[in-house]
């Protein structure tokens, strides 16, 4: 049944999206849900969200800070630096660099330049990264130096741009950087965007492609969610008295860091502090200098920070929300953190690579008084569970899980015979495995059975973990 928090955050979600109202939502050529006054590319939403919240602090990395409007300013100049290279509309370009302001950059100089963004893998060994290259033949690497080594160890006949992140920007991009006032090719929703990387921990990885809506769609997901969190805290006279800022503990290259962390930070003008590579006393030291409100992590991460023996020698009260993802976080740790962390709500987020992170949430008291469920869907996204011939399942049947949204993506896969990469532009169930009775999802409202019958091969078939 659906809580009291269930009950408000429904309500208040209508109130952001009736006539009037904060969003506006349509549905795409499919019927699903998508928000039509918010950019539908990512080279508008880069335009439009740094100019929004131009003067907010966007990143801070050591010594380094920048504006949204530094970043918009410095991404135009790679992305002319590259048109200059002829990387051109659909060229796909790689990134393989650790978490830097370097990395940021050049993903949205990429995607400005109308090219694909190909996120691989940095803890990737040469072999692996030789994979995805030939899965996905980008035109351009760019990498930091330890990985640019791995990747010319098996790839010695690619372009690979080489990358001194630990210089400042300026210095680090200067050989990407171009001054031309040539115009940049334009793109459409249904262009390709991204390529991230799945499926690598059970085998040889493939690439998951998405265009620029299904990438924004996964964003506003996100920002709808906080949207309507906001709204909650200020009718109860909790609403936030500082800005917004995040700390950047997750690599960029995974769909958490991504879409949730980064583009949705864009969206909400909320300051990303980026780690180079996780450490628990490091995070410790940052979210007291760096007024943290929000940290997300696999759940191991903040078990770290509960157990250093350094924690209370830091002031960690801005911390306000303590999100997991990646994995199933023990019941245990839920209360746990709320007597650790008094000020901080934990939450739960479940989603994928093949969905752009979106999927459901658990949050506040839902998350305390269910810590083993998953949660309730993410706004704009339809749950079901599905048996046989993808029947709709009745509470505490065993079944496979549907996710239903315009964030959902492509598959690249080696063509027969090839090398060269084809788009399955309608997903397989290529992933099952049963759910447990232990840990199932709460999916409160579910859309009409023939609905979902008449649109089967635009689910994703997902696994969960008991």
């Amino acid at each position: 049944m659906p809580s009291e928090l269930d009950r408000r955050f429904d309500d208040e979600l209508a109130r952001v999206v009736e006539p009037g109202g904060r969003l506006v939502v349509g549905k795409d050529e499919l019927g699903r849900a998508i928000v039509d006054n918010f950019p539908a590319t990512l080279p508008e939403f880069f335009r439009v969200f740094c100019a929004l919240n131009a003067d907010n602090e966007a990143v801070v990395a050591g010594e380094e800070r920048f504006s949204f409007v530094d970043l918009d300013r410095t991404s135009d100049k790679i992305a002319h630096g590259l048109a200059e290279r002829g990387i051109g509309k659909g060229d796909r370009v790689g990134i393989a660099m650790r978490n830097c302001p370097s990395w940021i950059l050049t993903y949205m100089g990429i995607v400005k330049a109308g090219a694909v963004a190909t996120l691989l893998n940095g803890w990737w060994q040469a072999h692996e990264m030789e994979h995805a290259i030939l899965l996905t033949d980008p035109k351009l690497l760019i990498a930091d130096a330890p990985r640019a080594k791995r990747i010319a160890e098996r790839c010695v006949d690619r372009d690979i741009l080489g990358i001194a992140v630990d210089l400042p920007v300026e210095q680090a991009l200067a050989d990407l950087l171009g001054d031309s006032e040539q115009v940049l090719p334009s793109v459409a929703p249904e262009d390709d965007a991204t390529i991230l990387f799945t499926s690598g921990s059970t085998g040889l990885c493939k690439g998951a492609l998405s265009t620029h809506r299904a990438v924004t769609a996964g964003t506003y997901s996100y920002s709808a969610g906080l949207i309507v969190l906001l709204g909650l805290l200020t009718q109860e006279g909790r609403a936030p008295p500082t800005p917004a800022r995040t700390l950047v503990s997750v690599p960029l290259f995974h769909v958490t860091g991504e879409v949730p962390v980064m583009l949705n930070s864009f969206v909400i003008g909320r300051c990303m502090v980026i780690m180079p590579k996780w450490d628990a006393a490091e995070s410790l030291r940052l979210i007291e200098k760096e007024k943290i409100t929000y940290f997300v992590g696999v759940p191991t991460m903040s078990l770290e920070l509960m157990n250093h023996p350094d924690r209370h020698k830091y002031d960690l009260s801005s911390l306000k929300d303590i999100t997991a993802g990646g994995g199933p976080r023990p019941v245990s740790h839920v209360a746990r953190l709320k007597e650790e962390f008094p000020d901080a709500q934990p939450a739960l987020g479940y989603g994928l690579t093949e969905t752009n992170a979106v999927g459901c949430i658990n949050f506040w008291g839902n998350y305390a008084a269910k810590p083993g469920s998953t949660g309730r869907a993410s706004p704009f996204v339809e749950v079901a569970i599905l048996g046989d011939g993808d029947r709709h399942l009745p509470p505490e049947e065993i079944g496979e899980i549907g996710i239903r949204s315009a964030a959902s993506i492509g598959i690249l896969a080696r063509s027969a015979g090839n090398r060269s990469a084809v788009h399955l532009r309608s997903f397989r169930p290529h992933r099952r495995r049963r759910l447990s009775r232990r840990r199932r999802l709460s999916v409160h409202r579910r859309p009409q059975e023939g609905h979902h019958h008449s649109r089967r091969r635009e689910y994703l078939r997902s696994r969960s973990r008991g």
